[in-house]
């Protein structure tokens, strides 16, 4: 019987989250979920269940700015202005959970940015 996409998924996810739960330290975490069209980025204090900053490529400075949402250059742009937003927040420090998605494209792209911008992970 083969697995399905959405199975696999859901394994991956839940196997990611309670390795970053073990390893946080009491950090927040840097989420991020990507779309066919958008990439989308919060950082979220899991203990008291709020998202302390958020960016994505919907936003309207970005649809303005950018030829597309679903590129790198979207990415890079999103983890700068998340990095920015959370910076402001006073969080300098945080875990980065990649979801389901491999750290590759979009997402590492995401990363790295979120990395220049001062967010240290």
């Amino acid at each position: 019987m083969a697995l399905k996409k959405l199975d696999l998924e859901a394994r991956r996810r839940a196997r990611l989250r309670y390795q970053i739960r073990q390893k946080s330290g009491g950090r927040a975490r840097l989420s991020v979920f990507r779309s066919g069209k958008h990439i989308y980025a919060q950082v979220i204090d899991d203990v008291a269940g709020r998202t302390l900053a958020a960016a994505s490529s919907l936003e309207k400075p970005m649809r303005e700015a950018l030829k597309t949402g679903a590129d790198k250059d979207a990415a890079v742009a999103v983890g700068k202005l998340v990095a920015e937003r959370a910076l402001a927040a006073g969080i300098s420090a945080v875990v980065f959970d990649r979801g389901p998605y491999l750290y590759h494209g979009r997402v590492k792209a995401l990363a790295d940015a979120a990395r220049e911008g001062g967010l240290a992970f």
